[in-house]
């Protein structure tokens, strides 16, 4: 009786699954097929298959992501960055010219007006050195004419060489402005190394990650075709055994309520094939290429199940000497002890040392001198003349040397913004060191989670093979049983959505076991951010066959 009432209420619901199926039908003006099969649209344009292993995905993802394309770009940028800091040691050149005139007014009786004509043009260089020193050398010369009457030259030539040296003793000796910016642009140049590779491994993991991925629903949409292939079979059957009077027509619902549910399920699975498939499509292939959507990717490598001995100690020891975010913590760091240096320096009294040395050389026409007391519109007589070669001789070699050497002092009064910068780049350093210690516990845990999901993803994989072994079983006994009638179809449909479960938790826990092994991997290197084998998230880079974080053992 219990039987009959079973057999009744499923006789209902697949009524109404049909009821539903020929209204749905209807209205698109179709006829439902015998086994209620649901015709899938065929892809619009031709596509074009593309067999790739994972490693080879992996490479064409370093030669194609965007994501890396566009990191490979910051060092180069930084470069740029560093030589623009240097650029402040390099020597400046300064040329002049110019030509002039002045008109000045008679102001007594003794001082009759007259006029200047001057032109000069000069040299010069200067440049701040790397240990704090600078220095300047100028070269000027000048051709003066006048009509006044005191001077004893007309026209005038002069030479002047000047020489000068700063060092500083003190404050800027041993750090400066200058060396504390380059300092801290070839910091910033190693962090974008560090960004570089932290994004190349990201990248790695979500290349190989988005694989499994693809390959698990490759795998599952074969499955449910399978449990499909099962229910059309039993169908099939259930119809003879109607035809030869064995089974009661009402018991062939049931079987066809099957087949619409696992053909639901096949276009289910089918449709996240296309979905997993542009994923790993964003992530190898260039968008420019014309054929980027119409690339059908197959992957060649399967999803392995191998056992793997798990060396937690020797991934966190790898993790905290090559973890991306503890080596830019660490960068952070450097910066900071740059700046403390620099500051340090900065309260220092300013002291320079500064030595000066310079050569003159006068000549032109010498007149004779005026009595301001006589005539003063009385011709005057030419009593030398030398030329530009010869003022040129005397400020070469040193007729009329002149120098200085001194030492300049400053004194801050009061406090002073270095020492402000000071105080807070200190208490900056010891924040970002608690920060450190703060980041490797985090490391740690993270590496140790990793490391624990692998191996529960492990366990996963033989309970799920297990499973699926032990419902093949089952469903191979039901199948005897009902051919025997010692059973009903309910109970060998019940079998078969039981293996499929487990068939799809098989592959699943596969791929959840393979995308752990890469997020292990991952976490050595890279902070993890995302999902992956129910782990975190990273790429990239640890299992070796010599011992160090995984040992492959098994198969």
């Amino acid at each position: 009786m219990r039987q009959l009432i079973t057999r009744a209420r499923l006789a209902e619901t697949a009524a109404a699954i049909l009821i539903a199926s020929v209204s749905a039908f209807g209205q698109t003006g179709q006829v439902p097929p015998s086994g209620l099969a649901v015709q899938v649209p065929s892809a619009q344009a031709p596509e074009t298959v593309r067999r790739i292993s994972v490693d080879d995905a992996v490479k064409l993802a370093l030669e194609q992501n965007l994501g890396i394309q566009i990191q490979r770009l910051d060092p180069q940028i930084q470069d740029v960055g560093v030589q623009q800091a240097r650029s402040f040691w390099a020597p400046n050149v300064t040329s002049t010219i110019s030509r002039s005139s002045v008109s000045n007014p008679s102001s007594s009786v003794i001082s009759p007006s007259y006029e200047n004509g001057t032109v000069s043009g000069g040299v010069g260089f200067n440049q701040t050195l790397p240990w704090g020193g600078s220095y300047a050398a100028n070269w000027n010369n000048s051709r003066l004419t006048t009509t006044n009457i005191f001077n004893t030259f007309s026209p005038q030539l002069q030479s002047t060489v000047s020489l000068s040296y700063s060092q500083p003793l003190l404050r800027n000796r041993a750090i400066d402005q200058i060396r504390q910016q380059v300092a801290l642009s070839k910091k910033v140049r190693d962090l974008s190394d560090v960004n570089l590779r932290a994004v190349i491994v990201q990248t790695e993991r979500g290349v190989k990650n988005a694989y499994w991925d693809l390959a698990y629903a490759i795998n599952n949409a074969a499955a449910q075709r399978q449990s499909l292939a099962l229910a059309e079979q039993s169908l099939k059957d259930n119809e003879k055994r109607v035809q030869i009077g064995t089974m009661a027509p009402i018991d062939i619902v049931q079987a066809q309520a099957e087949v619409a549910s696992n053909q639901q399920n096949v276009i289910v699975a089918e449709a996240s094939i296309k979905t997993a498939e542009d994923s790993l499509r964003a992530l190898i292939f260039d968008p420019a290429s014309p054929e980027f959507w119409a690339i059908k990717i197959e992957p060649s490598d399967t999803a392995p199940f191998q056992e793997s001995a798990i060396d937690v100690e020797a991934a966190v020891r790898n993790a905290l000497s090559k973890r991306s975010d503890l080596e830019s913590a660490r960068n952070s760091i450097e910066q900071s002890d740059v700046n403390i240096r620099y500051f340090r320096n900065q309260i220092l009294p300013d002291v320079n040392a500064q030595v000066n040395y310079g050569t003159f050389g006068l000549g032109g026409v010498q007149l004779s001198s005026v009595d301001p007391f006589g005539n003063p519109g009385a011709p005057r007589t030419i009593l030398a003349q030398s030329g530009y070669g010869s003022v040129l001789s005397d400020v070469f070699s040193a007729a009329y040397p002149q120098w200085s050497v001194g030492v300049q002092i400053g004194y801050p009064l009061g406090s002073s913004t270095s020492q402000a910068n000071l105080a807070r780049a200190k208490l900056q350093f010891q924040q970002a060191q608690t920060q450190i210690k703060n980041l490797e516990l985090q490391i740690v845990t993270q590496v140790r989670n990793a490391a624990r999901q692998v191996q529960t993803n492990e366990q996963r994989v033989k309970s799920a093979r297990a499973s699926r072994e032990l419902q093949e079983k089952k469903l191979d006994a039901e199948e005897k049983k009902f051919a025997a009638g010692m059973s009903t179809s309910f109970f060998v449909f019940q079998a078969q959505r039981d293996l499929a479960t487990a068939r799809t938790l098989e592959i699943q826990a596969i791929s959840d076991y393979n995308k752990s092994l890469v997020d292990f991997e991952a976490v050595q290197e890279v902070p993890l951010g995302g999902g992956g084998g129910g782990v975190v998230t990273a790429g990239a880079g640890a299992i070796q066959t010599g011992g160090s974080a995984i040992i492959r053992s098994g198969g």
